[in-house]
């Protein structure tokens, strides 16, 4: 499949969909300068999503992403949540606060989600893109009637293999230099931690999908070896957190642009799952000897947005969710089609 022919792009590049830190006009800015933008709904209300969703259609006339992720449903652990509740509270205290005294759920998964679901057909958004696993078969049936193209994160050959036998168009190769949280359909099971070029190519070879490169792409240099391993395009995240159009607080910019980009982290503390991270106060009590088990995800990321929230009311900025890659340091802060067409230019540069 040529991805780039069918949806339209002047290059091979799909701005990644950051839940939090993307916005609708990130995505139509990276649309209309001619690579494809995403918008993450998985955190959102249904409501929230067809709001997004027609913020970036008043913007561009071009191809869009919409972003879900499909994780298992949690299911609540009392004990094992009071005690990481106990773990955090000498945290909370520092700032004054109060941990809070039971976590809650707070993002449903697409995984069964029929309204969510409903809306999406109803609305047909060019393409639908899945993290942290797949959704059942009559939910892709239903999407691939109404026209979607549909991609899903991988992280390693048995799930792009499961992606290809479940009916995915594409699959994002996500390599262990990715920012933000690995895509693992079961983050209990082994991870052998492959990294973005072995991945790829290993994909591009043995798969039988096109294949997307994600995870420690910044620049066009980048783009031309993920093309040159096979990929069909590079999807980019940490690149675009300096653009003006995101919802990056002031906090990560800063840190993005600090010694914290040369030391990522990937923890499971702040939310429950794996994730990579800038260096701050939260990736440095991630490695606190004898820890109990972090609360399962989203539940544990309830409480790390209270203590970031408890802490950012104090003058702390260490404790918030400022996801990037390995690639961080090469971060050019500049409007998303300013970077948008630099990255074309310089991957039009190498032959």
């Amino acid at each position: 499949m040529d991805l780039a022919a069918r949806l339209g792009l002047s290059v091979p590049l799909i701005q990644a969909p950051m839940a939090g830190t993307s916005t609708p006009a990130l995505a139509a800015s990276v649309s209309n300068a001619g690579a494809l933008g995403s918008i993450a709904v998985g955190t959102l209300t249904p409501e929230a999503a067809v709001r997004d969703i027609a913020q970036v259609r008043a913007a561009t006339d071009r191809a869009f992403n919409v972003n879900l992720f499909v994780h298992a449903r949690c299911q609540p652990d009392p004990p094992r949540e009071a005690a990481w509740i106990g773990a955090l509270a000498p945290l909370f205290a520092e700032f004054d606060a109060l941990p809070p005294a039971t976590l809650e759920t707070i993002y449903p998964t697409f995984a069964g989600n029929a309204e969510m679901l409903a809306l999406l057909v109803d609305l047909a958004p060019p393409v639908v893109s899945f993290h942290f696993g797949l959704p059942d078969a009559g939910a892709i049936a239903a999407l691939k009637s109404a026209g979607c193209l549909l991609l899903a994160t991988a992280t390693s050959l048995d799930e792009a293999r499961a992606a290809g036998d479940a009916g995915i168009d594409a699959v994002v190769a996500q390599g262990w230099e990715a920012g933000g949280h690995r895509g693992m359909f079961d983050p209990a099971a082994p991870d052998d931690r492959l990294g973005t070029m072995a991945l790829t190519r290993l994909l591009a070879a043995r798969s039988r999908l096109p294949v997307i490169a994600a995870g420690g792409i910044m620049d066009g240099h980048g783009i031309r070896a993920a093309l040159d391993l096979g990929a069909v395009a590079a999807q980019l995240g940490t690149a675009f957190v300096a653009c003006p159009e995101t919802a990056a607080d002031q906090a990560y910019r800063a840190a993005l642009a600090s010694d914290a980009a040369h030391h990522t982290a990937m923890v499971h503390a702040i939310s429950g799952r794996p994730a990579r991270c800038l260096a701050n106060r939260f990736t440095a009590f991630a490695e606190t000897p004898n820890l109990p088990p972090v609360a399962p995800y989203p539940r544990a990321y309830h409480a790390g947005k209270a203590l970031n929230a408890a802490a950012k009311a104090a003058g702390e900025d260490g404790f918030g969710a400022q996801w990037a890659g390995q690639g961080a340091p090469l971060s050019r802060p500049m409007p998303a089609a300013e970077l948008v067409a630099l990255l074309a230019e310089e991957f039009a540069a190498i032959r």
